[in-house]
């Protein structure tokens, strides 16, 4: 936490190069946020929840109750027999299986009886079942060269892969999709790029050598838009993440065998 807030205090100290490039305060905090994953951090409107019951409030979805409260949209699914596009209305009470303990010792269920705001839980501790399946979207490599560093679901591991290979190599779109943010005030992250590719999907691409595309612009899958660098590294390669609804998700998850084009 103490690291982070010295990167935002370092992005406010910057003002006077944000307004050079173009880009304000608030788009940069978030965009630092976003990447951060915004972890253990509360959210002031999100629903509510009692002990094993959940109060839909209006903007909710089960996937967002299920980062509040630790039950997969599966699970939420199946506890309130919800079937897809999994709709739900807003006061409409939904069981979650967060909220309930089961005592060691005399084998008895307990319930918390207080009502408490739900948290926001760390992207690092959102369920891989609530990931997106596998095929959803086309994804193709950003670069060739090496995976040196796998996506990890660790507290404070990597939440993309870093792939090594030659100063200069060719950096691609991992697909369609609108340029969100070119630049270098993210601390860590050198010079980046973030492609917006839905209004579930981003891609970031990090510590890159040149930039070859700019703020807004559209972008074709396997189009070019920067050279591998070291930018804020200490050896050349890219850093690329996929986020899905903000939250990092595994790239090689979804990224077609190497070597291979995507299949659809």
């Amino acid at each position: 936490m103490i690291k982070r807030l010295k990167m935002l205090r370092g992005i406010v100290l910057s003002a006077g190069r944000l307004k050079k490039n173009g880009l304000s305060i608030a788009m940069l905090l978030c965009v630092g946020l976003l990447l951060a994953g915004c972890s253990g951090s509360k959210s002031s409107d999100t629903g509510s929840y009692s002990g094993s019951v959940y109060t839909v409030k209006r903007g909710d979805t089960l996937y967002r109750i299920s980062r509040a409260t630790g039950t997969s949209v599966k699970e939420l699914a199946r506890l309130n027999n919800i079937s897809p596009p999994y709709t739900i209305e807003v006061g409409q009470k939904l069981k979650v299986s967060g909220g309930a303990k089961t005592s060691s010792g005399s084998g008895k269920t307990t319930t918390k009886s207080s009502t408490k705001t739900a948290a926001v839980r760390p992207s690092s501790s959102v369920p891989q079942s609530s990931w997106p399946p596998v095929g959803q979207r086309c994804w193709q490599w950003p670069a060739s060269g090496k995976v040196i560093l796998p996506y990890s679901t660790a507290d404070g591991g990597n939440k993309g892969i870093d792939i090594s290979a030659a100063r200069g190599t060719p950096i691609y779109a991992a697909g369609a999709g609108k340029v969100v943010y070119v630049g270098n005030q993210l601390r860590g992250y050198g010079n980046l790029i973030m492609i917006k590719h839905s209004e579930d999907y981003i891609t970031a691409y990090a510590h890159n050598d040149t930039m070859l595309v700019n703020n807004g612009q559209n972008v074709k899958a396997g189009q070019k838009i920067a050279t591998m660098g070291s930018s804020d590294a200490t050896t050349v390669r890219l850093h690329f993440q996929i986020r899905y609804r903000a939250t990092a998700i595994d790239p090689l998850r979804y990224l077609p065998p190497k070597g291979s084009k995507p299949k659809c």
